[in-house]
């Protein structure tokens, strides 16, 4: 191997756990389809860093298909920024369009999911729906932040296998914030209606709708602080129960 920033694989458990301690921090996954959606964040991960720190398998393959046509396209680290190889890119990788944005996209989903929780504490301290700060915006703003980190790597370092399983990824969690909007919707009735009808699930719109939700029910009237497991994908991600 040309390379060696490769073969490190004590960087591969490293920066694995680094990530996923991380999310899991402003996460805190508790049930078992919270879990689920956790180590589907974490397999990305996995495939990613042992391409990144581990066995280059990615740049092997295309370099020996189109390494005639990319000279850029070699097994060292530098390499391994795909985006700039095939675009010609031959300045610093760290410098390039595409790490400049992926630094911004994974610095936004974790601050998206960091906010969220937030909303999310306050909301199950009294036995509410979640529908102001990034819920204004989007049903799912956690969910919006574990793809915008996973957009963010695939914009700094893709392989072939993170970009299968990216959309393996989106479908997973589109039906996980499904099946949890089924779950909330039967609790909160008319609120969650109003919610959903004003508000999309993962896509902002340029501005969001004014407030017209329903005054609470007797939901918030019990004042009971309940501790909230609040990835989105289950229930709890608008009101901090447990499914």
């Amino acid at each position: 191997m040309a390379d060696a920033a490769y073969g490190l694989w004590p960087l591969v458990i490293l920066n694995t756990l680094l990530f996923v301690v991380f999310a899991a921090s402003f996460f805190h996954p508790k049930s078992k389809r919270d879990w689920r959606a956790m180590g589907a964040y974490g397999a990305f991960l996995v495939a990613l860093f042992t391409e990144m720190y581990g066995t280059p398998l990615t740049i092997c393959l295309l370099g020996s298909w189109l390494g005639s046509q990319f000279p850029l396209l070699k097994d060292t680290h530098a390499g391994g920024h795909l985006w700039n190889d095939l675009t010609g890119w031959s300045g610093d990788p760290h410098l390039s369009p595409f790490h400049l944005a992926s630094y911004v996209a994974i610095g936004t989903g974790f601050w998206l999911i960091a906010a969220a929780w937030k909303r999310l504490h306050e909301a199950a301290q009294h036995d509410e729906l979640a529908t102001t700060g990034p819920y204004a915006w989007v049903r799912h703003p956690q969910y919006d932040g574990f793809l915008l980190i996973m957009i963010g790597f695939l914009l700094q370092w893709p392989t072939i296998p993170t970009l299968f399983m990216f959309p393996v990824l989106v479908y997973v969690y589109v039906r996980l914030a499904r099946n949890e909007e089924r779950e909330v919707a039967g609790e909160f009735g008319e609120q969650w209606d109003a919610y959903a009808a004003r508000t999309p699930a993962f896509f902002p719109r340029h501005r969001p709708l004014r407030n017209t939700t329903p005054p609470p029910g007797p939901h918030a009237a019990s004042g009971q602080e309940r501790q909230p497991s609040h990835m989105a994908g289950s229930s709890q991600s608008h009101t901090g129960r447990m499914p």
